[in-house]
């Protein structure tokens, strides 16, 4: 039974950091309607300019992390400004295709500005057991996964109140709801994308380190943020609630299959059980535990 909750808490913990890579597509969902295939890229971007400006100007941790989140701000600034504002307006698809062509933009100006090779993140976070589980309850918790987790609900919660209970955050549903009648009533929808993709841009810079130091930058980085998908199937593309349950369950579910169902299949289960389970959720419930169910007519 202990080997059980070591394997259910190591997987509740994952997806607390699924749930933050999710919560940067679904900031961008909610502001125009489409889905960023570049957040991915963004979370690797982010990940390998700290590394980059660490290793290459010899700088600390504590000044390389500041100036990353500097240089993902105007990153998202320009982002909106050179590629979304022209888009107003237009549909979805148009929108969602811009987001491609970002993705394997942002992936080419990593490499070419630091290079393709894999490097080690050190964060001032140590990945050992916590002792007094250990000596208590006899099961195996990595101070990090704990740390990492506390850090990515923190934030997660922290946006969450931001979007849902200030002006931004109305203003932030109104642009989803009807980009023209948002512009109608005065809301800046040039405003409101530069700050959802500023938010986006600190999110992944966030995601990027954690994931970073846990599994090393490279190129497989841009992966994990894959795995946002089936959170975002199960808990909804407009809900941050949906993001962090979608994210618990995922974790739990992947972490608690690879040990118990891995073995009588031949393992390897944790890499594709999500979207299959994402996969059969759809069968029964396409708009998320979160989502707003919509009724067509025919």
């Amino acid at each position: 039974m202990n080997f059980f909750f070591e394997v259910l808490i190591g997987g509740l913990l994952s997806g607390v950091m699924y749930a933050l890579v999710a919560l940067g597509f679904v900031l961008i969902y909610k502001a125009s309607g489409v889905f960023n295939f570049a957040q991915g890229a963004m979370v690797f971007f982010a990940a390998l300019t700290c590394v980059g400006l660490s290793e290459k100007f010899q700088l600390s941790m504590w000044l390389a992390i500041p100036l990353t989140m500097l240089v993902m701000v105007l990153l998202g600034l320009a982002i909106e400004r050179v590629v979304l504002r022209p888009l107003v307006n237009q549909p979805e698809i148009t929108l969602f295709m811009a987001t491609i062509g970002l993705t394997f933009f942002i992936e080419g100006l990593a490499q070419l500005i630091w290079g393709s090779q894999p490097h080690k993140l050190t964060l001032p976070i140590e990945d050992v057991p916590i002792e007094y589980v250990m000596e208590h309850y006899n099961i195996l918790v990595s101070q990090f996964d704990v740390i990492a987790a506390l850090i990515c609900a923190l934030l997660v919660t922290a946006l969450a109140l931001l979007f849902s209970k200030t002006k931004i955050g109305r203003a932030l549903r109104a642009v989803a709801d009807d980009h023209q009648a948002a512009l109608a009533v005065g809301i800046p929808l040039q405003q409101i994308w530069a700050i959802v993709w500023t938010v986006a841009g600190f999110v992944a810079l966030v995601a990027g380190l954690l994931w970073g130091a846990r599994n090393g930058v490279q190129f497989a980085l841009t992966f994990v943020a894959l795995k946002a998908l089936p959170v975002l199937i199960l808990g909804g593309f407009t809900s941050v609630p949906g993001a962090i349950v979608g994210g618990l369950i995922i974790g739990a579910s992947e972490k608690l299959a690879e040990v118990y169902i891995g073995p009588l299949v031949g393992g390897g289960i944790e890499g594709w059980f999500p979207y299959v389970l994402a996969l059969l959720f759809l069968l029964v419930r396409p708009e998320g535990l979160f989502g707003e169910k919509i009724i067509r007519r025919i």
